[in-house]
């Protein structure tokens, strides 16, 4: 059997775990996350494979959020971590004496729904994960898609809205600031700031703020304007899809991420809404869009599986 170790390397955290040839994991440990010193980032990293390193794990995938460079290698900008465009695999290999692969932490996990997950039945598909950013992963006939210099299918990243929000890009109005979790925070905001007595239950929830949970809560329970902030959500994530259905044309799309744990209130207005925005959606095969079913784990399951595939 043979086995690989996965990392998933987030702002407070590194999670690892030891992975077989079916996506399951078998053994885990979780470090905090350094946040000021690159020497400490890499050497947590590299405890963490280290701890697994009896499991007989052969190979070692990261998952790590920001642009990866095509070598698979180099970091060349984190978000939320000391390294900034420095060597993090060949460094984690020194350190263990395994050979180690780097992923953008989206691809990684786009990959897991692929091989294990929500499209394993599926030769192409689009995961895109909602949290508190937004980003994804394309899979095409088989491949996962980097892009040329590694920096391929940051989504989340394409113009939306000209002149829209600021997104922590630097851009204005990327999917980013309409379709992700704090862009439903925001929406929300906003109407209670508009019409405060319709915010009543969302407040009232949020013990008088303004939260994601507390708007999911108020949408459970069928709050009007909690709904309507979802609906809108859906509205902008449908116009997302349907650019990547014109570009990519996959059967499936896979909506991921925290945001995605609301299930039929993600789901259903956006899989009504897709249609309305999609070019020529009458006379073409609709893809399917599905929620995620590997949760944080995706993470993990997907460096370890593409640590295997050269």
């Amino acid at each position: 059997m043979t086995l690989s170790i996965g990392v998933d390397v987030g702002g407070t955290k590194v999670a690892a775990g030891v992975v077989n040839e079916q996506g399951e994991i078998l053994q885990r440990v979780r470090r905090p996350t350094p946040r000021q010193d690159s020497e400490a980032f890499i050497a947590t990293i590299a405890a963490c494979v280290n701890d697994l390193k009896s499991s007989g794990a052969t190979t070692v995938g990261i998952g790590q959020a920001g642009y990866i460079a095509a070598d698979r290698d180099t970091l060349i900008y984190g978000t939320n971590v000391p390294l900034q465009n420095g060597r993090l695999g060949s460094r984690i290999a020194e350190l263990t004496g395994m050979p180690v692969v780097v992923e953008n932490d989206a691809n990684a996990a786009a990959w897991a729904e692929y091989r294990f997950g929500a499209a394993a039945d599926a030769e192409s598909a689009v995961v895109v994960t909602l949290g508190t950013g937004l980003g994804g992963g394309v899979i095409m006939n088989g491949n996962l898609l980097r892009g040329a210099f590694g920096f391929g299918a940051e989504i989340g990243h394409i113009h939306m809205v000209p002149n829209g929000p600021l997104c922590g890009c630097g851009s204005r109005g990327c999917w980013e600031v309409m379709g992700s979790g704090s862009a439903l925070v925001r929406f929300a905001t906003e109407r209670a700031a508009n019409y405060p007595s319709g915010a009543a239950r969302i407040l009232e929830l949020g013990e008088g703020r303004v939260t994601g949970p507390a708007v999911t809560a108020a949408a459970q329970e069928g709050d009007e304007m909690a709904l309507d902030v979802f609906n809108e959500l859906a509205h902008w994530n449908a116009i997302g899809l349907a650019d990547m259905a014109t570009i990519f044309d996959p059967e499936i799309f896979v909506i991921a991420g925290g945001v995605s744990e609301a299930g039929s209130l993600v789901l259903d207005p956006l899989v009504r809404e897709f249609p309305e925005v999609l070019p020529v959606a009458k006379y073409r095969t609709l893809p399917e869009i599905r929620l995620a079913r590997l949760g944080n784990d995706a993470g993990i399951i997907g460096a370890a599986d593409l640590s295997t595939i050269e």
